[in-house]
C-alpha cells in the first residue's frame, strides 16, 4: 500500500483578490499561511512517513510544502520542484478580476473558460509583465514549452506525464508521496486518477490547504480516498 498526499496551495495573494493568476508568482496570504500549517498539523496526525515531496516551480505551492514540512519537522531542501505542476495558465484573463470579467462578459461565458476541459482564453501578449517569458523563475524553461494560454486539457497533457514519469513509479514501490500544486493541475492529476469524463470533471472544486489523501494498492487502485479536514471537504465525484 502507497499513500498519495495532494495539497492545493493555501490561499494566495491573488486569490484573495479574485484575480486569474496562472503562471504569476504571487506569495501566501497570513491566512494561506494559516491552511498550511493546519495541513502539516492534519498530516502529522496521521503518522505516515513521506518519502518525496513535489511542488510547482511557483512560491505559493513551494511555501505551502515549506511551511507543513516544517510543521512535520522535515528538511524543506529535499522539495522536488516541476513546472510541469504549476497552475493553469489564464491567458488575457491573467491579473484580471473574476467578478469584473463576469459583469464585462456573463457569468456563462467566464464559467465556460473556468471550467471546460478544451477551452483555452485568448493568449497573453508576450511583452506582458505577466508572460511567463519575463517571469525570473522560468528562464531555465525551454521557451517552446511555454505557454501563452492554456485549457485544462492541455495542463492535463504536461502535468499527468509528469506524474506517470516520475512520480508513479514510486508508488509502485510503495512509496508514500506528497504533491503541493493548485487547483487546475490539481484538477488534471484528479481526472487521471479518479478516471473522470471530459463532461463531469468541471465539477470538481478542490479547496485550499486541505490535504487529500489517497491510498493505492501495488496495482495503483485506489483503496481510499478521503480529506484530511472533513468540515471543509468538498465532493470527490469518485465511489470506492
Amino acid at each position: 500500500m502507497s499513500n498519495l498526499i495532494i495539497v492545493r496551495h493555501g490561499q494566495s495573494e491573488w486569490n484573495a483578490l479574485k484575480k486569474f493568476t496562472g503562471w504569476v508568482d504571487v506569495d501566501l496570504t497570513p491566512e494561506g499561511k494559516l491552511e498550511a500549517c493546519k495541513a502539516g498539523e492534519l498530516i502529522k496526525k496521521t503518522s505516515i512517513k513521506i518519502d518525496s515531496y513535489f511542488s510547482s516551480y511557483q512560491k505559493r505551492a513551494i511555501n505551502t510544502l515549506k511551511l507543513i514540512m516544517n510543521t512535520i519537522r522535515i528538511d524543506p531542501n529535499q522539495i522536488i520542484k516541476a513546472w510541469e505542476l504549476n497552475e493553469r495558465h489564464y491567458g488575457k484573463f491573467t491579473g484580471l478580476n473574476k467578478d469584473e470579467m463576469k459583469k464585462k462578459y456573463g457569468n456563462e461565458k467566464i464559467h465556460s473558460y473556468r471550467r471546460s476541459w478544451d477551452m483555452a482564453p485568448p493568449p497573453l501578449n508576450k511583452n506582458s509583465q505577466y508572460h511567463p517569458l519575463n517571469i525570473n523563475i522560468y528562464k531555465d524553461i525551454n521557451q517552446d514549452k511555454i505557454p501563452d494560454t492554456e485549457s485544462l486539457k492541455d495542463t492535463y497533457e504536461r502535468a499527468i506525464p509528469y506524474y506517470k514519469k516520475n512520480i508513479e513509479k514510486l508508488l509502485t514501490q510503495e512509496k508514500n508521496i506528497i504533491i503541493v500544486a493548485h487547483g487546475n493541475s490539481i484538477r488534471a492529476l484528479c481526472k487521471y486518477l479518479f478516471e473522470l469524463s471530459n463532461n463531469k470533471i468541471w465539477e470538481l472544486e478542490i479547496p485550499t490547504g486541505n490535504p487529500l489523501m489517497i491510498s493505492l494498492n501495488k496495482k495503483l487502485k485506489i483503496e481510499k480516498c478521503y480529506y484530511l479536514d472533513d468540515k471543509r471537504k468538498k465532493n470527490l465525484l469518485i465511489n470506492i
